[in-house]
This record gives C-alpha cells, sequence and structure tokens, in this order.
C-alpha cells in the first residue's frame, strides 16, 4: 500500500512536531513534488528551493516559530517556507496579481518576520531581533539562512563582526549550495560537528569567556584561542572563529540525521553567535534542475516531466540583448571599454559581452558598493568602464555613486536595466528610484532610451562621453521592433527631438511610454487635438530650447515618465518656472509611477493602473482642458 501523505498532515510549523524523525525524508519528497508542481504553473525561483528542503523542515521542526524568528536571506529559497507556514492553499498564486509575493513580506505571514528580495541583510535584521530579544528579556531563538553567494556582499561580514562582538545569541546558517566554501562531507565530518555542537566542547568555551572576567583580557585571549585552535585540528578553524562565532560543519544539509541533532544541540546550548555550515545541491530531487548550468534559478512555466520551459516567440529582440550587443560593437572600436556586473553576467547581458571579450569582463559577485568603485578606479586611469546593474540594485552603492564617482566627476557609465515595472517580482525589484537619484546629482548625464534605436545611440553616446559620469536607463522585456541602426550614433548631450508635429497639445517623453505617447496621440489627433509628440531622453541636462517651445506654442504640456516623484517631471517643473513659463496660462500634468509600493501583476496592468498607457495619456489630457473623456483610447 502507498504511504500516507504527510504533507496533508502538516499545514502549520506546529504540525511537525507530531511527526516522527524517521518520515521526514517523506515529507521532503512530497513538499519538492508540491513546489515543482505550484512553480511549475506560476514560474519563480525553483532551483534554490529544492536546495533548502530538508533544512526548512528541520529548522521548523526544531524551532518554534514563529515565536522563534527565521530569516531567509534574499527570499528565493523561501517557497518551501511558505507551503509549511499555512500557504500551501495559495502556492499557485505565487507571482500572479493578487497573489503570494514570491519574497517573503511581513504583511503575508507572522511566520515571515522579515522580508527580504536584496541579497544579504539576513545577518543583520536578525542581530537586530536577537538583540530587541535581550533588551525586552524574551528567550528567543534568531535563525538567519544565508547562501554563500549572499556572502560575497560586504554587509554580510559588518554583521558577523558586529554580532561577535556583541557576543550575541545569534544562529547564522551558511548555505553553501556551490560547493564553492567546501567538499562533500561524510559520516565523519558529521560526527564532528554533533560533538562540535555538544555541550562538554560549547561548555568547554563558555569557561573559557567566564575565566575573562577574573583573570584579565590577555590571559582569556590566550586561552579562547588556545581552545578554537585546538578544535581547529579537528573541525577546521575558520574566519568565523575569528569573528566570535562558533562555528560548526561543514554538514550534509540533505540528511535529516546530519541536520536534526547539530539543530537541536545549538538550540539547547548556544549562548552567543554560532554559524552552521551546510552544504546542499541546488535543484535537488528534481532532475531537470540538478542537470541545469543554473540549476533552474529562475524560470518560466515548465513541463514537469520534462523541465521543458515554456517560451513565448519574442516580437522584437530584448533591450537587455541590444544593450549586450550595442556594448560588443563599441568594444570592437575601443579597447578600453570595461564591462562589470555584479553576479548578474546573464541578467544584464554582460555573458555575451564576456563570451567575446573575457579579458574585458569583471564579475565582483553581489558587491554593487565595490562595483561602483571599482569602476572609478577603472575611469580614473582613462579606461571605460560599463557598470551594468539593475535599477533596484544600483540603490545599494548610492553613496560610492556620489563620493566615488560624481564628486571626483569620473566617467564611469551606469547603463541601467529593469527601469520601471518588472511585473512578477514586485515593488523589491521595480525600477522606481533612479532618474530621481542621479538627477539631483551635479555634473551627471542622466538618459533614457525611448526604444531599442535608440538604447544603440546611447550605448555609443556613453562610449564616447569623457567629461564625467553618465547613465541611460531601459525597462525588462523585449523593444517595440522598431529597426536597429548597425551602429549607434553619438547623440549631442542634453538634446531631445520632435517625433510628431501638432499644435494644441504636447506629449513630452521620457524613456519607453513614447510608443503609447504615439498610440495616445493619435486618438487626440481624432478628437480634434491637435498633438505634438517629443523624446526628451536626457533628463539631465534638460533640452532647455525644446522645452521652451513646447511650454510657448501649446496649451497642454503632458510629461510621462516611468519613475517616481522627483524625477525627470520635476526637473521640467523647476526650469518653467524659473523662465515664467508657467504663468501664461500652460496647463502642465506630469505622470509618473504611483507615489506607493505596487504589489506584482503584469507590467502592461501596472501601467494601466497608474496612467501611463494610451487610454490614461488620452484621460490626462481631457482633465487639463476641463472635458470629459469621450471614451477615446480607452480600447486602444
Amino acid at each position: 500500500m502507498p504511504a500516507t501523505p504527510l504533507l496533508d498532515q502538516v499545514n502549520i510549523p506546529a504540525d511537525l512536531k507530531k511527526v516522527d524523525d524517521s518520515a521526514l525524508p517523506q515529507l521532503a519528497a512530497e513538499l519538492r513534488s508540491e513546489m515543482v508542481d505550484a512553480v511549475s504553473m506560476t514560474g519563480g525561483h525553483l532551483g534554490a528551493g529544492l536546495g533548502v528542503v530538508e533544512l526548512t523542515i528541520a529548522i521548523h521542526k526544531v524551532f518554534n516559530t514563529p515565536h522563534d524568528r527565521l530569516i531567509f536571506d534574499v527570499g528565493h529559497q523561501c517557497y518551501p517556507h511558505k507551503i509549511l507556514t499555512g500557504r500551501r492553499d495559495r502556492i499557485r498564486t505565487l507571482r500572479q496579481e493578487d497573489g503570494l509575493s514570491g519574497f517573503t513580506r511581513r504583511a503575508e505571514s507572522e511566520y515571515d518576520p522579515f522580508g527580504a528580495a536584496h541579497s544579504s541583510t539576513s545577518i543583520s535584521a536578525g542581530l537586530g531581533m536577537a538583540v530587541a530579544s535581550e533588551l525586552s528579556g524574551t528567550q528567543r531563538n534568531v535563525i538567519a539562512v544565508i547562501g554563500d553567494g549572499a556572502m560575497s556582499a560586504g554587509m554580510a561580514y559588518e554583521a558577523l563582526n558586529n554580532a561577535g562582538a556583541l557576543d550575541a545569541r545569534l544562529i547564522v546558517i551558511l548555505n553553501d549550495n556551490d560547493m564553492s566554501i567546501a567538499p562533500p562531507t561524510g559520516a565523519m565530518s558529521a560526527y564532528l560537528a554533533r560533538l562540535a555542537s555538544g555541550r562538554t566542547y560549547m561548555g568547554f568555551r563558555e569557561l573559557g569567556k567566564k575565566m575573562t572576567a577574573y583573570l584579565g583580557k590577555s590571559v582569556d585571549r590566550a586561552i579562547t584561542r588556545a581552545v578554537e585552535h585546538a578544535r581547529g585540528y579537528v573541525t577546521g578553524g575558520t574566519l568565523f572563529e575569528e569573528m566570535g562565532f562558533y562555528h560548526i560543519g561543514p554538514i550534509d544539509g540533505h540528511s535529516f540525521d546530519h541536520l536534526l541533532p547539530v539543530l537541536r544541540n545549538v538550540r539547547e546550548n548556544a549562548k552567543g553567535p554560532v554559524l552552521i555550515h551546510v552544504v546542499t545541491q541546488k535543484g535537488k530531487g528534481y532532475p531537470p534542475a540538478e542537470a541545469a548550468a543554473d540549476k533552474y534559478h529562475g524560470v518560466n512555466k515548465f513541463d514537469v516531466i520534462t523541465g521543458a520551459q515554456a517560451k513565448v516567440k519574442p516580437n522584437a529582440p530584448s533591450y537587455t540583448a541590444v544593450f549586450a550587443d550595442a556594448l560588443i560593437e563599441e568594444a570592437a572600436h575601443d579597447d578600453k571599454i570595461i564591462g562589470i556586473t555584479a553576479a548578474m553576467p546573464n541578467g544584464t547581458g554582460l555573458d555575451k559581452f564576456g563570451g567575446i571579450y573575457p579579458s574585458r569582463l569583471f564579475d565582483v559577485g553581489i558587491a554593487e558598493q565595490h562595483a561602483v568603485t571599482f569602476a572609478a578606479g577603472l575611469a580614473a586611469e582613462g579606461y571605460k568602464p560599463f557598470a551594468a546593474l539593475y535599477s533596484t540594485f544600483l540603490q545599494r552603492a548610492y553613496d560610492q555613486v556620489v563620493h566615488d564617482v560624481a564628486i571626483q566627476g569620473l566617467p564611469v557609465r551606469f547603463p541601467i536595466d529593469r527601469a520601471g515595472f518588472v511585473g512578477a517580482d514586485g515593488p523589491t525589484h521595480a525600477g522606481a528610484f533612479d532618474t530621481t537619484y542621479l538627477a539631483s546629482l551635479p555634473g551627471f548625464v542622466v538618459m533614457a532610451a525611448a526604444d531599442e534605436a535608440e538604447l544603440k545611440h546611447m550605448v555609443r553616446t556613453a562610449a564616447a562621453y569623457d567629461e564625467g559620469p553618465i547613465s541611460f536607463r531601459y525597462p525588462r522585456g523585449e523593444g517595440v521592433g522598431v529597426d536597429l541602426p548597425a551602429r549607434g550614433e553619438v547623440l549631442a548631450i542634453g538634446k531631445g527631438r520632435v517625433v510628431k508635429q501638432g499644435s494644441k497639445v504636447a506629449l513630452l517623453s521620457f524613456g519607453t511610454r513614447l510608443s503609447e505617447c504615439l498610440l495616445a496621440a493619435e486618438d487626440l489627433d481624432a478628437a480634434g487635438l491637435s498633438t505634438t509628440v517629443a523624446d526628451a531622453r536626457f533628463a539631465k541636462p534638460l533640452d532647455q530650447d525644446l522645452i521652451r517651445q513646447l511650454a510657448r506654442h501649446h496649451e497642454v504640456l503632458i510629461t510621462i515618465e516611468e519613475g517616481a516623484v522627483g524625477g525627470f517631471a520635476s526637473h521640467v517643473l523647476q526650469f518653467l518656472a524659473h523662465e515664467g513659463l508657467l504663468e501664461s496660462g500652460l496647463k502642465v500634468r506630469p505622470l509618473i509611477l504611483p507615489d506607493t509600493w505596487m504589489e506584482q501583476a503584469k507590467p502592461e496592468a501596472m501601467y494601466a493602473k497608474s496612467g501611463l498607457d494610451r487610454a490614461g495619456i488620452v484621460s490626462a489630457v481631457f482633465k487639463a482642458l476641463g472635458q470629459k473623456d469621450l471614451g477615446v483610447g480607452a480600447a486602444g
């Protein structure tokens, strides 16, 4: 007879207490199957979650969540956690409009104590929670699960250093799924890990600490080092020990026989910060994921049997691909061009660049701050670095952009991918703020591509520009299908273009909403409102002559951008105010992203909700004129 399904009996972590340890492998197999089936319908981050199935079960079984806090770094691996914490009935709504987030989210569940979608934040947040528990006199375990990739970010080490100095009761689980830190481990290593996490070893270490108060720091340092060096002969001394953590492992992250005793020992015996090093396999238990080069990190909908992902034939090349091809073209003409990525060679298209110019591509890991200052150093020596980052990740390096690039006037080039809405990844990955935070910096040139051809022009313009920092933004996904030049042209800095001439209404677009402006202009013309459409190209420096002409010769001026308040429109309005052009009766209306956190949905639905599509632009014009929108463009 087939075994009775266990997953049906586990709705919340407390139910795991009723499951015998010997039955947990069956539960893990069922949880994997559930996750694979769900992600096959929704798409999402598959490989990371498959790799932590046993670890997630073990943590929830041993600890008392949600009273004990469990934080997943990045959140890519949180799908098994969601299934085990009362959200199984909604797991097939992952990353869908009005569905579950693809990351941990505080508003979604009490089992998500901290929202995480960017990497390397878990140890800092966990330390804050651990200290808060101590200050409030609450007995609580805090567990932070962080991947080896996220350990390339400096913030993780800042948190480790602080936790060690505070001697905080914090459990960090280092999930090594790339074999980048240690080789596979066996029974002897697991035995030593259990031994090291037991009361005798931990008690010996605590004895050394207690002697500190009596014998003084210099003697204590000798004693504790002697203890840890002695243990190092058996289990291996590490950097983590030097930072004040009690290090355990590596252990097999897919073996309950290894995980459960160690976690129980740590729960009962740990006094200060502990780091448990577990080795896992990304994509574990699903052969197509195990065989894939990226272990199915992020997938579209797919066939569960074959693993084949659904493919939609694009109508046009993606903006990312156009950028990559344009940069390769420019690199053929200029050997000073360098590509820099922060652990996103595929996402930024720079893997293609690196395939042709391997010595000129640098992947610095999840370290955006370093990437920017590294680029600044290259620029200071006469090279032409293109630091290609997603808009949302460039935020992580803003001080470096200001201090190390902008103030020094260094010609670092910033290709900014994923500008605007990104759909299923929701607010944590939306590129809403880059125009605002870059255009506020003196000497910065800030561009946005209206289409693929404009993107090629901007790549060449950036390559040719040596007077200071320059950026150009473009969205996720495919372009609009315009004809592409063999090579881009060098644009005049601070000069836009008129795409369509009219006389009553002016639509001034910054970025890829230009295609919607042209569609809106058709509807407005049909309604008797002669419409000009212009592509600003630059938020800084502004094309002042173009803006003057639009303001003086039109009754209505609408600005349209895929960015937050404080961006392109703010610069236009300030210019108009200082020129006295707002006093002539000109009706100006800025269309921007809403001043809210927009939850995941299809990008087109998000833009429609924001009033940044054809119908929204038409409606804004009618409202500015004080007329009723007669539905023109609504059927678009």
